[in-house]
Parts: structure tokens; C-alpha cells; sequence
């Protein structure tokens, strides 16, 4: 595993040990922020059940000024600890807590941030999540306007075409895994009426 391109670029990050973690691979990660980026002129990232916290780091080499890291598992978040330290990235650039994704949205709506990007891949079984974390995301007010959200999910899950005033703009699938791209829309007066 490693920081594909950017500021970092070619950076080993460690993986979680054991199985329980799904690390976006390479080409999925390329494919992905060719997509919405492929660079960042600057910007608040949130990465969601970071796992290694591979999504997050990319983003902060492709030019975000800082990611907020969330992960519950113990392993996973001490992973994510170390790859953020062996960046060099200080608490100005990088946030990591060991928490529930819902109660972490609550603390960080208690801070009145609001995310451009945002990466949501909760595990794959728990397809309830999706719609949890998104609805909590928009209902307090942590998007700014026109923020991406990037949910990766297995391909055999359709998520919805609209979360809100989130819409859905483009899909791609990678054999097994599929990443719906939504957009974050505040003045969509459509979506209001839709939530």
C-alpha cells in the first residue's frame, strides 16, 4: 500500500493486520480521484471508516489542507495513528479518533465544520449505514456546498440515486466493489422537499 500521487507520492502506508479491513486498492483509488479531483487546490476532507486511512492520506498529498480520520476498530485506528505519524502530518493537517461514525458526526457538528470531500465505506454488510451517515451529514449542516461525497459499496448494492440535496452524479464499478459519487447541492430547493 502506498500514497499514489502528490506530495507524498510513493509513501508506504502500513495495512491492518488481519482480515476485517478492505483497503482500497491502487487502481480503485486512481480511478477514484481522477474523477473528483485528480488534485485538491485546498479544502476539509473527512474519511469515514478509514480503515488504513488510505483515502484521507491521498487526499491530503493531492492538496487538501486537512482530513478528520474516523475509525471504531481498534486496529484500524492505530493503523491510521501510525500512517498519519510516518507522514509528518501534526494535528493541523490531520485529526484521528477512535469512534462510532454517527456519535463522531454529532462531535464534529458540535464543531461547526463543514467537509468538501467526504469517503463513506462503512462495512459492506451494513448497508443501513449508507443512509444513517448520509442523512446526518446533510441534516447538520457538515457539507459545505458542492462537497463530494465518495462511497465505495459492493456492486450487487444500489444505493439511491438522491440522498437530500445530495445526488448521485456518476458510478463506476471495479469487479466486486462499486463507488457512487454524490454531490452536495445546499441550494437545491428540489432535494429539500425530496428529504
Amino acid at each position: 500500500m502506498r500514497v499514489i500521487s502528490g506530495e507524498f507520492r510513493g509513501r508506504r502506508l502500513q495495512a491492518v493486520p488481519g482480515s476485517k479491513t478492505r483497503p482500497t486498492t491502487d487502481k480503485v483509488k486512481e480511478s477514484m480521484f481522477n474523477i473528483i479531483g485528480p488534485y485538491f487546490e485546498a479544502g476539509l476532507a473527512l474519511d469515514l471508516f478509514a480503515g488504513t486511512g488510505g483515502l484521507g492520506l491521498e487526499s491530503l498529498s493531492r492538496g487538501m489542507d486537512k482530513c478528520i480520520f474516523i475509525e471504531m476498530d481498534v486496529k484500524a485506528f492505530r493503523t491510521v495513528r501510525d500512517n498519519v505519524k510516518t507522514l509528518g502530518l501534526d494535528r493541523d493537517r490531520a485529526e484521528v479518533f477512535k469512534n462510532e461514525a454517527r456519535k463522531a458526526l454529532e462531535q464534529l457538528a458540535d464543531r461547526e465544520l463543514r467537509f468538501d470531500l467526504v469517503f463513506l465505506d462503512p462495512p459492506y454488510h451494513k448497508i443501513e449505514l449508507y443512509e444513517q451517515v448520509m442523512t446526518k451529514l446533510i441534516d447538520s449542516n457538515l457539507l459545505a456546498d458542492d462537497a463530494y461525497v465518495v462511497a465505495e459499496h459492493a456492486a450487487d448494492v444500489e444505493l439511491p440515486d438522491t440522498y437530500g440535496k445530495a445526488k448521485r452524479w456518476r458510478q463506476a464499478q471495479y469487479g466486486d466493489i462499486a463507488i457512487s459519487f454524490y454531490r452536495f447541492d445546499a441550494d437545491d430547493e428540489e432535494g429539500m422537499t425530496q428529504a
